[in-house]
């Protein structure tokens, strides 16, 4: 992977503003998502470009497995980045306020426990090929660490349950209600 090209996405992924969204959601910051999602769409990139030069050498080859073995794992690392954008690209539009906080809890999961790679099929790779998919494999750690400390939000809602907007906004007036009349 371009290293250079990789650090000048990311720093420029921080320029955005979304300091109006952070109360909502104070385990995921805005910056990080930016700066995942280029890093993502940097790997996607160099991924691609890796498998499809990996088929056409291995299409010079008469080895059928061999062949199907780089086709199964190309299909599989290239799933898990398209995984990992997916979730980043429904909290982009969470922060944009294209989402609400109920589409983005529906409908914003990971999927879980994606399969790792095979490690018979990763040592036939090429180191090159190797890295980029373990890579792809810890991007995919990272974003589901993020993933359960969001959907915790640190004992915010109750312990990880589900609790509406209107209830916290009905806890938080009563709170105020009580701290009025107390005085």
């Amino acid at each position: 992977m371009n290293r250079s090209f990789a650090k000048a996405l990311l720093a420029s992924a921080g320029a955005a503003d979304y300091a109006g969204f952070m109360p909502l959601m104070p385990s995921i910051h805005p910056r990080i998502v930016e700066a995942l999602y280029s890093e993502a769409l940097v790997l996607a990139d160099v991924l691609r470009e890796r498998f499809e030069r990996l088929r056409n050498d291995a299409s010079a080859t008469e080895d059928e497995l061999l062949r199907v073995q780089f086709s199964c794992e190309a299909l599989r690392t290239t799933t898990r980045v398209m995984h990992c954008l997916a979730w980043l690209l429904n909290h982009r539009a969470y922060f944009a306020g294209e989402l609400s906080e109920l589409q983005l809890r529906r409908h914003g999961r990971l999927i879980a426990n994606y399969p790792a790679s095979d490690p018979a099929a990763l040592d036939m790779l090429p180191a090159d090929a190797r890295l980029l998919v373990h890579e792809s494999e810890r991007l995919y750690e990272r974003i589901t660490r993020l993933e359960r400390a969001w959907r915790s939000e640190d004992g915010r809602n109750g312990g990880g349950q589900n609790v509406s907007v209107i209830d916290r906004l009905r806890e938080r007036l009563d709170e105020r209600f009580a701290a009025g009349t107390a005085g």
